[in-house]
């Protein structure tokens, strides 16, 4: 017995029971996919030309740095320059710092972060809406206004002079945005799963480590990728607790990178950079699939 179709109907009450051949005829491409492909040309060109010329600038002799044009070509490659920078310019001492500094209080902020997301979203208890605005609050505070009071906090207790004093303000300053979007993503989670693993026995350390973190790990991994960045890329925090070149970040190295007798070699200078901007750039083309998809599980309720 045959289905009827609109199709069907439309061509019986026309007298006919086929469809007129004008209906197949293939639908044109909109010309507007030429705009479209012609527009991200432009955005790449524009994204890709700045880290070529970087690049091309990291091969340059300080000669023809300050004498040649900007946009020339180096008149002789210099790769010596990427060596200078590790070795003369303790390139490799700062992304030391960096490291030291950035993976503990990351890994603290993903752990309370986590865990605060938890209690917040999936824990049902009194004030869970107040806390979670007290964290909100905490996203309003700018951090130009509590760097002198942590500086005095930390020179009293004897903190200053390691890398603790950015390792505790990185993690205080990240936590109210990463529970904010960990809390979000736990929306997702099926609530019949905790109370499966209730029925079954399970307590609430078991269901959040054997149950919840494995539902959020590519939130988890988005959220942290997010917040490497942010503090990869810190100035004003490390610049302001870091109180001699052996603490120096990545960043504040940079700020000061000099050469032999306190010259500023620009050829190194450049490498420095590269070694910084594409060594992240690679972490980020390695876990792109990854952060994508963290980024559309917290918007779908699950």
């Amino acid at each position: 017995m045959a289905i009827d179709t609109p199709l069907k109907t439309a061509g019986t009450a026309g007298g006919g029971g086929r469809v007129p051949a004008s209906s197949h005829k293939p639908a044109r491409r909109p010309r507007s996919r030429l705009w479209v492909k012609t527009v991200v040309a432009l955005l790449l060109v524009v994204e890709v030309y700045p880290l070529v010329w970087m690049f091309l600038t990291s091969l340059k002799s300080n000669n023809d740095y300050l004498n040649n044009s900007t946009w020339s070509l180096p008149t002789h490659w210099q790769w010596s320059n990427y060596t200078d920078a590790w070795t003369t310019g303790n390139i490799g001492l700062y992304i030391q710092n960096s490291l030291l500094a950035v993976l503990p209080a990351l890994a603290l902020i993903l752990l309370l972060g986590t865990a605060a997301g938890f209690a917040l979203q999936v824990m049902v208890w009194k004030g869970r809406d107040f806390a979670l605005l007290i964290f909100l609050a905490g996203m309003m505070v700018p951090a130009q206004m509590i760097l002198l009071p942590l500086f005095t906090v930390y020179f009293q207790t004897g903190l200053s002079g390691t890398l603790w004093p950015l390792i505790l303000t990185y993690t205080g300053t990240a936590l109210p945005l990463t529970v904010f979007m960990m809390a979000t993503y736990y929306k997702t989670v099926p609530r019949e799963l905790f109370e499966a693993a209730t029925i079954d026995g399970a307590g609430i350390l078991r269901a959040f480590w054997t149950i919840s973190v494995p539902m959020v790990r590519n939130a988890i991994l988005t959220v942290g990728l997010v917040q490497f960045f942010f503090i990869w890329n810190d100035l004003l925090i490390a610049l302001t607790f870091t109180n001699s070149q052996d603490l120096r970040t990545i960043q504040v190295g940079l700020l000061n990178f000099t050469g032999d007798f306190g010259a500023t070699q620009y050829g190194p200078l450049f490498a420095a950079i590269c070694i910084n901007v594409f060594g992240t750039l690679l972490i980020y083309l390695f876990l792109n699939q990854k952060v994508m998809k963290g980024l559309t599980s917290g918007a779908v309720k699950g």
